[in-house]
């Protein structure tokens, strides 16, 4: 790493150009070091995943129960309590419920957390996600609030409340 002062035979001028190798160098440095140090904070994030319990369900007479699961084919097949319906049945179905219920309570400014239907899906463990994902959005396109899992604990697992 040598400086030059001048032009050989002229003035003893500066010059005023920058030397960037230093500047170069220690980017390079700092990029190895991104690139060795990032992979290893990615991989060993310490997670606190969360402990299951299961609660109990109430369920209001007034709540819709669903349960999915996958038909022949890749089919989808939802059914409202025991009836089979096709995606225009169900949102026809939960969008009459709703009507019914603004009604019953004397109008959507009566409509409260303790007298609005939850939507309670049952699926089949071997469901495709698309089947479930598409009878959660057509339930909440219908205005259901609330759409929660119905799932039973395993064998011998003491049911407690939170």
């Amino acid at each position: 790493m040598a400086m030059s002062v001048g032009k050989e035979g002229g003035d003893d001028v500066p010059m005023s150009d920058i030397n960037t190798t230093p500047l170069v160098d220690v980017m390079l440095v700092l990029l190895i070091i991104f690139l060795i140090a990032v992979p290893v904070v990615v991989e060993t994030v310490p997670l606190a995943l969360p402990k299951v319990v299961y609660e109990a369900t109430v369920t209001k007479p007034e709540n819709v129960n669903l349960s999915v699961k996958g038909g022949p084919g890749g089919q989808c097949e939802v059914y409202w309590q025991l009836t089979k319906v096709d995606s225009d049945e169900l949102l026809k179905r939960a969008t009459d419920k709703l009507e019914a219920l603004v009604k019953a309570v004397g109008g959507p400014e009566n409509v409260n957390e303790e007298n609005m239907p939850e939507a309670h899906i049952r699926g089949d463990v071997n469901t495709p996600y698309r089947c479930i994902g598409g009878t959660i959005f057509t339930m909440q396109r219908a205005g259901f609030a609330r759409v929660g899992f119905i799932s039973e604990p395993p064998p011998g697992y003491a049911v407690t409340r939170l």
